[in-house]
C-alpha cells in the first residue's frame, strides 16, 4: 500500500512521516503530496493567533473537545519556536493538549518556525493539506506567539481567531496596526482575571472605529481553562464558516489559498535549487572570493548572483563581473 493510501486510511505514522519529509524539504514528499491533492479542499481551516501567554493552546484544547463532541475529526498544526540546538520545534507534539493525545480522531503536529517570519512555519500550509487529505473536518493552525506581526495565518485560514488577555492596556493600540486587522473573531481569554471589562470595551471601540470596509469581528470573552464562554466562541466560528459557504466566498478564498501555496512551494524549490547551483558555479565562487578581498561589495555581488539565476547561467562557467 502506498504512503498516500495509508494516509487516506488515517494512518498516523504514515502522515507523521510525510509531514517530517515536508518540513525537512525531503524530495520524497512531492509524489505523495501530488497523490493526495485530489482529496483535499474539504477541511475548514481555523487560524488561532495572539501574543505569548494569552492562552491560545488552552482555547484550542477546548475547541477540540467541542468539535469531537460533535463527531468531527480534528487536526492541529502547532507552530513552535525553533530549538537553537536541533532546529526543530522546542515543544513536542501534544505537550499542550495532553487530554487528546490518545484520541484517534485528533492529530496534533508541532512545527518549528525555522526563522520564518509572520508566526508560521514555511511548511504549515502543506501540513494542513495533509490533515485535510486524512479526513479531518476541522484543521487548526496555531501561530508561534511572537507579537503583532503574525499575519501570515490569514493566508491559510478560512476563519482567523485572535486571542488577547485582559489588562493589556496600550498593547491593544499596538495590536491594531497588525494582528487585530486580520481577526474574524476576537476572543478575550482569561475573563476571570481583573481588567476584562476594560479590555472588551477597548477592543469593541477599536472595531467600531475601523474604516469602512474593514473587518468588524465579534468581541467575545471566555475562560478556556474551565470552559466558560467556549461554546459561544465555537458557535461564532461555525457561523462564520457557514456564512462563507452560503455567500460563495469560500471558493474564492480556497482558490487564493491554493495559488499562494503553489507560489510558496515554487519559491522553496527555486531557492533550494538556485542555492545548490550557485555554490557550484565558478563565476559565483569567484565573485564571493572578490567580495572577501574587498574588490567588490555585497550589493554588486548579489546582483551578479541574481543575474546568474535569472538567465539560467548558474553552473555553466560563463564570465561575468561584479
Amino acid at each position: 500500500m502506498s504512503t498516500a493510501e495509508q494516509i487516506r486510511r488515517g494512518d498516523f505514522r504514515a502522515a507523521a512521516r510525510l509531514m517530517r519529509w515536508v518540513d525537512d524539504g525531503d524530495g520524497r514528499a512531492w509524489p505523495v503530496l501530488a497523490d493526495l491533492y485530489a482529496f483535499t479542499g474539504q477541511a475548514r481551516v481555523v487560524g488561532v493567533t495572539g501574543s505569548p501567554g494569552v492562552g491560545k493552546s488552552s482555547l484550542i484544547d477546548g475547541l477540540i473537545a467541542l468539535w469531537r463532541e460533535a463527531g468531527r475529526r480534528v487536526g492541529v498544526v502547532a507552530v513552535d519556536p525553533t530549538s537553537p540546538f536541533t532546529g526543530g520545534a522546542i515543544l513536542g507534539d501534544r505537550v499542550r493538549m495532553q487530554r487528546h493525545a490518545g484520541d484517534a480522531g485528533v492529530f496534533i503536529r508541532s512545527l518549528a518556525t525555522r526563522g520564518q517570519l509572520g508566526g508560521l512555519s514555511a511548511s504549515a500550509g502543506t501540513v494542513a493539506q495533509v490533515l485535510d487529505a486524512m479526513g479531518c473536518d476541522r484543521v487548526v493552525i496555531e501561530t508561534v506567539g511572537v507579537g503583532q506581526d503574525e499575519v501570515d495565518v490569514v493566508r491559510h485560514a478560512d476563519v482567523t481567531v485572535v486571542v488577547v488577555a485582559p489588562a493589556q492596556g496600550d498593547e491593544v493600540q499596538a495590536h491594531k496596526a497588525g494582528v487585530l486587522e486580520i481577526a474574524d473573531v476576537l476572543v478575550v481569554n482569561k475573563s476571570d482575571h481583573p481588567g476584562v471589562e476594560r479590555t472588551v470595551a477597548e477592543l469593541t471601540l477599536a472595531m467600531d472605529m475601523a474604516p469602512e470596509g474593514a473587518r468588524r469581528p465579534a468581541v467575545l470573552r471566555c475562560t478556556a481553562t474551565d470552559g466558560t464562554g467556549l461554546r459561544e466562541v465555537a458557535a461564532e466560528v461555525e457561523r462564520l464558516l457557514r456564512d462563507q459557504e452560503d455567500g460563495g466566498r469560500r471558493d474564492k478564498a480556497l482558490r487564493e489559498r491554493t495559488e499562494a501555496l503553489v507560489l510558496d512551494l515554487a519559491a522553496t524549490r527555486f531557492h533550494a535549487g538556485a542555492e545548490a547551483a550557485m555554490r557550484s558555479d565558478p563565476v559565483v565562487v569567484e565573485t564571493l572570493q572578490r567580495l572577501h578581498r574587498r574588490e567588490t561589495d555585497p550589493f554588486r555581488a548579489a546582483q551578479v548572483l541574481w543575474e546568474r539565476v535569472r538567465r539560467g547561467h548558474a553552473g555553466d562557467g560563463s564570465p561575468e563581473t561584479a
